[in-house]
């Protein structure tokens, strides 16, 4: 759950109006592998090759849930892919990070854009601040979604913050039990 505080720092260590005000950068070449396989998650067309980009202890947290590992994180986004058959992704900008912010980890400003029906209007429209920490082999190893650049609650935040952690961890397990392990087929 995002937090109320407009001047709380998210995942990047900074407030919503900074994040917000970053300027745009072009990718590296090191990043542009990455940047394929968020663009195919968010837009509901993973394929196999797009969870290369994790490194398998990886740990995806956003407002629903907390994924750890691969397999986890597979079955989040081919669960996104079948409530919301269509997302398109209208803004996506790699942002400049600031001298704190180390260079493994990219910064990514995004709408995108839900249909449950992929011929109609969308059924909601999201933006979100994707911080990616990667290692030295360029592998994700932790992906942060915090809608309209909000900081996720944590442990931090007390016994409520880590009653909300639990219930997200929970939610993501759930969800494996549930979710096929192969992304959904292409019509």
């Amino acid at each position: 759950m995002p937090s109320n505080d407009p001047n709380a720092k998210n995942a990047s260590g900074f407030t919503p109006s900074e994040t917000k005000g970053l300027r745009e950068r072009q990718p590296e070449a090191s990043e542009e592998k990455i940047l394929e396989g968020i663009k195919e998650l968010y837009s509901s067309k993973p394929t196999e090759r797009t969870y290369e980009i994790y490194a398998p202890d990886a740990v995806f947290h956003d407002p629903v849930g907390i994924a750890e590992g691969v397999k986890s994180i597979r079955a989040q986004f081919n669960g996104l892919a079948k409530l919301f058959p269509r997302a398109d992704i209208p803004l996506f900008r790699v942002l400049e990070n600031p001298p704190s912010v180390p260079k493994s980890t990219i910064l990514i400003d995004q709408d995108v854009a839900y249909y449950r029906d992929p011929k109609g209007e969308p059924t909601k429209i999201v933006n979100s601040l994707l911080t990616l920490e990667t290692n030295g082999m360029h592998q994700v190893v932790r992906h942060t979604e915090e809608w309209d650049h909000r900081r996720e609650t944590s442990r931090e935040d007390g016994f409520f913050g880590m009653l909300n952690e639990q219930r997200k961890k929970a939610t993501a397990g759930f969800t494996g039990l549930f979710v096929s392990q192969e992304p959904p087929k292409k019509e």
